[in-house]
C-alpha cells in the first residue's frame, strides 16, 4: 500500500481521534497511514521523509500549539534553518480551533506558516475547523502550480459540529493523495491507480475539497481489491417503509424519534469502528487504591480547602464562590495571572446510574484488566494511557472517563450494533448518518446529550464496558485562574468560579451542574460562609476537604516586569479573579518599595446588579482608597440608571468608550498593557471591537489601521487575554 506519514498534535484528544479516523479509513482507499503523535520525534524524521505528510493540529490556551507540539514547534522555529530545509516535503494540514478565541486555529497556523517558510509545499489545501460555529474554511491553493501559488476566495461549508466539519476535509484527502502519488511516481508505477486519479491528473484547474470528495467516492466504489468491503458507505433501508407518512408527520422529531423524510430515507452510515480492547473484571482481593494514580503530565498536589465563601447574594442570577487552598506544606508555587488545574471526579449519582444500567453495580470494586484484542483491525491500537493499571471499575468511571462527553457519531454507530430493538437501532443509525446530520446537531450536540442520556433514551442498548473505554475521552482537569498573590496570602491560593447550572431535556427535564463546579460546591457545603457585605476572616470550623491540583505553565498573562508601567484590566464577573491577585501583588510591592514609581492601574469591572453580584466590592474600594488602584470603573447591566445624563454604562465596553482618550494614552503614548479576562463568546469580542473604535476615533486612523495597531500590541504581548 502507498504510505503517508500522519502526525497529530493534541491537547484534549480531539486531534488524536480525528487522526485515528483518517488512519482507519486510509486502508479502504488503498493507503497506509504511519500514525504518530507529533511528540514522538524518535519515530519519524521530516528531514528525510519522502512520503506525503498529513497533520492534524489542535489549539490550546489563547492560540498556543498543544503541549505535545512544543518540542516540534521549537525545533522548526530554529532561525538557523535554511529556507529550503524542508523543500522536499509535501503536506496537508487540518487545524482545529474555536473562533470565539482571538487566535483561531493558531496552533495549526503557526506550523503551517513555518513549514512554508522552510520550503515545504502543500499537496492538499489547509483546513481550519471551527468548533464554535461549525464551519470549515479552506484556503484554496492551486494544487498544480507549486511554484506559483494562486489564492482563491475562501469557501465556507457549514455543518453542525466539529465532527461534521472535518468530514469534507477527510473525504477530499484521498483524491489529493491519489493525485500526489500519480504525479510523483508516474503512471507506470501505479498501473492499478483508480480511474478517478487519471481523471484528476488531467485537470488544469485547482481541485477544491468538494470536487475531491466526489471523485474519492468514485474511487471507493472501485476499490474491490483493497482488502476492505467499502464499508465506509452502508446502505440502510428505512424501517417500516410502508407506514403512513401522514401518521408519522403528526409527531415531532426528538432524540428517540425521527420524521419524514429522514424516517423513510436510505442511510449512509459510517463504517463500524473496529473494536480493539479486551476488558475483564477481576476481584480486588483486598488491594487498596490510591487517588494518586490519577494520570497527569504535571505534578499533582493533594491540598486542603481552608476556606470557602459565597461572593454573591442568594437572589443573584449566578452563584459565585471563592475557595482558599492551603498549599503551605507543598512546593506548589504561582504568580498572579497564573492558572492551575483542578482534578475533579464525575458525579457519584451519574456513576451509579451507569453501573446499574450496565448491570455492573455488584462488581464496582472489581479491578479492570485490559489487553489489546489479538484480531483487532485497528491500526496502532494501544491501551488508554489515562486509565491506571488494574484500577477499580468505580475509580475508572469516577476519575478517568469523561462520561458527560457528547458522543461522537462513531460512538453512536458502535452503540447501534449493541441495541436489540430494531426501531431504537434505526434511530441511532439515523443520528450517525449523513442524512441525519441536522438531527445529530439538534438532539445530541446542541442538547449536550451524554452517554447516560442515550442509555435512558434507548433502553435496549447494552454496550460492553470495552466500548466505553474505546470511545469515551479522558476526564480532563478544569482550569482556574489564581485570584490571589502569594506575597499577600503566603501559603494560600485563592480561586473563584460560578456554579454552572443548566437544564438538560434530552429525555426528561433535569437541572444539571457543571462536573467540577457542582462537585466543588457540594464539597464545601459544610464550611461555606454565606454572602455578606463584609470581609470574611475565619471560616467555619469543620474538617477541611482536600482536592487534587496541578500547575499549568506556559502563561504570559502576568504583570509587566517594571511596576512603573501603567496597566488596564478588563474583567467583568468572575473575570476579575486574576486582577485581584494583580492588585494584592502591587500593594505588597508598594509596601516594600515605599517611594517607588508605580504606574496607573485601571480596572473596568461589570456585573448585573450592584447589590447582588458586585464581586470583591470592599476589597476594590480599599485598593482604590490606598492608591493601589488609581481608577475603578464599574458598570451594572441590569440596574436602572439614576441621574446619569449620558445614560448608564451597562457593560465594560461602554465604560472603555467613555474613557477612550485615557485608554489610548495608556496604550499608545505610555506603552502600557491591557488585560482582558472572562467570557470569550461575547465580552472579549465586544471589548476588542470597542478598542478598534477607540483607537480609530482618537488617532484618526482607518479601522484597518486600528486593527493593525491592536495586532501589534498582541505581538508585543501588551494586549493579553485570559478568556474561556
Amino acid at each position: 500500500m502507498r504510505r503517508f506519514l500522519l502526525l497529530y498534535a493534541t491537547q484534549r484528544g480531539q486531534a488524536k481521534a480525528i487522526a485515528e479516523e483518517i488512519s482507519e479509513k486510509a486502508v479502504t482507499y488503498g493507503f497506509s497511514a504511519d500514525l504518530h503523535c507529533i511528540s514522538e520525534s524518535d519515530k519519524y524524521d521530516l528531514n528525510t521523509e519522502t512520503a506525503p505528510l498529513v497533520m492534524v493540529v489542535s489549539t490550546t490556551g489563547n492560540g498556543d500549539p498543544p503541549d505535545t507540539a512544543r518540542k516540534f514547534v521549537k525545533a522548526i522555529q530554529d532561525k538557523t534553518l535554511p529556507p529550503d530545509f524542508l523543500a522536499h516535503l509535501r503536506y496537508g494540514l487540518l487545524g482545529l480551533g474555536d473562533s470565539e478565541y482571538t487566535y483561531f486555529c493558531n496552533g495549526g497556523k503557526v506550523i503551517d506558516k513555518r513549514l512554508q517558510e522552510l520550503g515545504a509545499q502543500r499537496f492538499y489545501d489547509t483546513g481550519h475547523a471551527d468548533d464554535c460555529v461549525g464551519s470549515m474554511n479552506w484556503n484554496f491553493i492551486d494544487l498544480l502550480q507549486p511554484q506559483g501559488l494562486v489564492c482563491r476566495a475562501p469557501l465556507s461549508v457549514g455543518f453542525s459540529c466539529l465532527e461534521l466539519v472535518v468530514e469534507p476535509w477527510i473525504n477530499g484527502l484521498w483524491a489529493a493523495l491519489e493525485k500526489h502519488f500519480l504525479l510523483n511516481r508516474g503512471r507506470g508505477d501505479v498501473s492499478e491507480t483508480l480511474t478517478m486519479a487519471s481523471l484528476a491528473s488531467r485537470r488544469t484547474d485547482p481541485m477544491t475539497p468538494e470536487l475531491l470528495h466526489v471523485e474519492s467516492q468514485v474511487g471507493l466504489l472501485r476499490l474491490d481489491d483493497s482488502g476492505g468491503k467499502a464499508a465506509e458507505v452502508l446502505e440502510q433501508n428505512a424501517v417500516n417503509s410502508g407506514q403512513s407518512s401522514t401518521l408519522i408527520a403528526d409527531f415531532e422529531a426528538s432524540l428517540t424519534r425521527s420524521v419524514p423524510p429522514l424516517s423513510q430515507a436510505s442511510l449512509n452510515i459510517p463504517s463500524l469502528p473496529p473494536e480493539y480492547l479486551e476488558v475483564h473484571l477481576e476481584e480486588a482481593l483486598g488491594q487498596e487504591e490510591s487517588h494518586a494514580s490519577v494520570s497527569s503530565a504535571d505534578p499533582v498536589f493533594h491540598v486542603p480547602i481552608s476556606k470557602a465563601v459565597q461572593l454573591t447574594a442568594n437572589d443573584a442570577v449566578k452563584t459565585t464562590l471563592l475557595i482558599e487552598l492551603d498549599i503551605s506544606k507543598t512546593d506548589f508555587s504561582y504568580q498572579p495571572g497564573d492558572a492551575f488545574n483542578v482534578i475533579c471526579p464525575n458525579s457519584d449519582a451519574e456513576v451509579q446510574f451507569l453501573l446499574q444500567r450496565l448491570q455492573l453495580a455488584d462488581r464496582r470494586e472489581h479491578r479492570v484488566a485490559m489487553t489489546i484484542k489479538a484480531d483487532t483491525r485497528k491500526k496502532g491500537a494501544a491501551l488508554p494511557q489515562h486509565v491506571p493499571e488494574r484500577c477499580s471499575l468505580q475509580f475508572l468511571l469516577t476519575w478517568c472517563l469523561e462520561i458527560r462527553a457528547v458522543p461522537k457519531k462513531a460512538f453512536l454507530r458502535a452503540l447501534a450494533d449493541h441495541t436489540g430493538d430494531s426501531v431504537e437501532r434505526r434511530r441511532l443509525q439515523e443520528l450517525c448518518s449523513r442524512q441525519g446530520a441536522a438531527d445529530y446537531s439538534r438532539f445530541v450536540r446542541d442538547a449536550s446529550a451524554c452517554l447516560s442520556d442515550l442509555l435512558r433514551a434507548f433502553p435496549s442498548c447494552q454496550p460492553p464496558l470495552g466500548l466505553l473505554l474505546e470511545h469515551l475521552p479522558k476526564l480532563q482537569p478544569r482550569l482556574y485562574s489564581c485570584a490571589s498573590s502569594s506575597l499577600f496570602h503566603p501559603g494560600k491560593l485563592h480561586f473563584i468560579f460560578n456554579i454552572v447550572e443548566f437544564l438538560s431535556n434530552t429525555t426528561e427535564v433535569v437541572l444539571r451542574r457543571g462536573v467540577c463546579t457542582g462537585w466543588l460546591a457540594t464539597l464545601v457545603e459544610s464550611i461555606l460562609q454565606p454572602y455578606t457585605c463584609t470581609n470574611h476572616a475565619d471560616g467555619k470550623k469543620a474538617l477541611a476537604p482536600k482536592i487534587f491540583i496541578s500547575p499549568r505553565t506556559t502563561n504570559s498573562f502576568h504583570l509587566p516586569n517594571g511596576p512603573s508601567v501603567p496597566i488596564i484590566m478588563v474583567g467583568p464577573g468572575a473575570g476579575v479573579a486574576p486582577f485581584i491577585g494583580f492588585l494584592q501583588h502591587r500593594e505588597k510591592l508598594r509596601e516594600r518599595h515605599a517611594g517607588g514609581c508605580f504606574g496607573a492601574t485601571w480596572l473596568f469591572f461589570g456585573c448585573r446588579h450592584k447589590e447582588r453580584d458586585y464581586l470583591f466590592r470592599d476589597e476594590l474600594r480599599r485598593f482604590l482608597k490606598c492608591g493601589v488602584l488609581t481608577h475603578l470603573e464599574v458598570s451594572f447591566s441590569r440596574d436602572a440608571a439614576v441621574g446619569e445624563e449620558e445614560g448608564p454604562a451597562r457593560y465594560v465596553q461602554d465604560s472603555l468608550q467613555r474613557h477612550s482618550k485615557q485608554v489610548v494614552g495608556v496604550l499608545l503614548r505610555e506603552s502600557g498593557y491591557i488585560y482582558v479576562c472572562g467570557d470569550a463568546k461575547n465580552m472579549a469580542k465586544d471589548v476588542h471591537d470597542a478598542l478598534v473604535e477607540i483607537i480609530s476615533r482618537e488617532t484618526g486612523a482607518e479601522k484597518l489601521e486600528a486593527m493593525k495597531t491592536l495586532a501589534t500590541l498582541k505581538e508585543e504581548k501588551r494586549y493579553l487575554q485570559d478568556i474561556w
